[in-house]
């Protein structure tokens, strides 16, 4: 009987990617990879070490599988696991603390699975993180999407953040071997591909070619499949990237584009590299030359020193700016970090706060957006499951999109004519099914 192995992932899609991809190892090395909850002879937990929370609920997961299968062998890596391998060794049942090199060397560097007395600690210096560990993985255990990592580390020196510390310098993979590996996910027959990495927009940066060159490589393919970027700071968003957006089908009309705060003083205390008319400029040419752009921003509150004042400051950019949707993270006191030595720190009760009214106007920008598509057609990448006579998707600009469930629409991008939305999803009359049936389908049920 083989052994089984359980993987679980705290933090990006990045993360996602990479898990998948270890994944694959241990298919490779004879194991069955089984759920999270079952009983599993080893354990693997890719970390994020981008906010407290996700130290904590790592703890908490060693915890709860120990509990199910006491022997099981607890392999710890990641970014929390880079930065704190010896806190994480000290977690009772840990076996193993594998660094940001070391995660795709399990096999090479574990000769058995038993557990010992004394945890394992394989973790490169900083100055080595310079390996690029290449990986994809699918989107929920479908056939619709695969998140393909192009680009790894970051130079950027952003006060409140650790991924610098965790993964090194800006690193990108080599644009023949992208192409060849994105041609290979088409052919496996996903629909959507999404390029991450911890700052896609610095791609290329030794190769002599950047992202809008490498996606006129990609767009070149000859299928029928969409490009999704999964993140882009504002000043790597260009106008030509943006223009190749709005000309090409392949390209899915969707930015998701970091704030972090809609102050002066604050992104210059963030040391992020533009100003608050920078990001607005960006944005509003997005929705010149994309009118139905969807645009994602991600914004921090209880900044160290953020006064009422400054959080308002953001509040009242972003209620002016034609967004769609926020994700909202409160500020978390990393170590070894520019910010957790500023002195005004803000009352965690209120960061909870203002953490609330955000989210509560990202709700509305979500309902704006998507009642705006009312009465227009959207390209939309619907997924396998059937999920109580539905099946769901995402339109090319980030509209999620429900239908009554046929057989017919799995891995298919559709155009649907939205008529209504309903629990904050869209639906509509299926108009067309690309290289399929052309299909007429009223939902007589709304």
């Amino acid at each position: 009987m083989s052994q089984t192995v359980a993987l679980h992932t705290l933090g990006c899609k990045l993360n996602f990617s990479e898990t998948s991809t270890i994944g694959n190892h241990f298919l490779q090395n004879g194991f069955s990879v089984v759920d999270l909850k079952d009983k599993a002879d080893v354990y693997v937990f890719n970390t994020c070490s981008v906010t407290e929370n996700a130290e904590k609920e790592c703890r908490q997961l060693v915890r709860r599988v120990l509990r199910t299968n006491p022997n099981a062998y607890v392999i710890v890596t990641g970014c929390y696991a880079q930065l704190r391998a010896d806190e994480i060794a000290a977690i009772d049942g840990v076996d193993a603390v594998l660094g940001s090199n070391e995660k795709f060397e399990i096999f090479s560097l574990l000769k058995d699975f038993n557990k010992k007395d004394l945890s394992c600690i394989y973790v490169s210096p900083k100055d080595e993180l310079n390996k690029f560990g290449i990986a994809s993985s699918t989107d929920a255990d479908s056939r619709t999407r695969a998140y393909f990592k192009i680009q790894d580390g970051c130079d950027y020196k952003c006060t409140f953040c650790t991924i610098p510390l965790a993964r090194g310098k800006s690193r990108s993979m080599n644009p023949d071997l992208v192409v060849e590996d994105f041609k290979n996910l088409i052919k496996q027959g996903y629909k959507e591909i999404i390029l991450t990495g911890v700052n896609v927009g610095d791609y290329g940066k030794s190769f002599d070619l950047d992202l809008y060159e490498l996606l006129k490589k990609l767009i070149q393919v000859d299928s029928d499949f969409r490009i999704r970027i999964s993140s882009i700071e504002p000043n790597l968003l260009t106008e030509e990237i943006i223009i190749l957006t709005a000309k090409s089908k392949k390209l899915c009309k969707h930015f998701h584009i970091p704030l972090q705060s809609g102050s002066h003083a604050i992104l210059h205390s963030m040391q992020r590299r533009y100003s608050v008319d920078d990001y607005k400029n960006v944005i509003l040419k997005v929705k010149e030359m994309i009118p139905d752009a969807g645009i994602g921003v991600d914004v921090i509150v209880g900044y160290p020193g953020e006064t009422e004042k400054e959080f308002m400051e953001t509040y009242n950019f972003l209620l002016d700016l034609p967004i769609s949707y926020l994700h909202v993270f409160t500020y978390s006191e990393r170590p070894d970090t520019k910010a957790i030595l500023i002195a005004e720190q803000v009352d965690p009760a209120e960061r909870k706060r203002r953490n609330k009214m955000l989210r509560i106007l990202s709700d509305k920008k979500k309902n704006y957006f998507y009642s705006q598509m009312i009465g227009k057609n959207l390209e939309v990448l619907f997924e396998s499951e059937n999920q109580d006579g539905s099946v769901k998707g995402f339109s090319s600009n980030y509209i999620r999109v429900k239908n009554e469930f046929y057989r017919e629409l799995e891995n298919q991008i559709c155009s649907v004519f939205v008529t209504g939305i309903e629990n904050g999803e869209c639906y509509g009359k299926l108009k067309e099914i690309k290289n399929s049936v052309a299909l007429e389908i009223s939902k007589s049920y709304y």
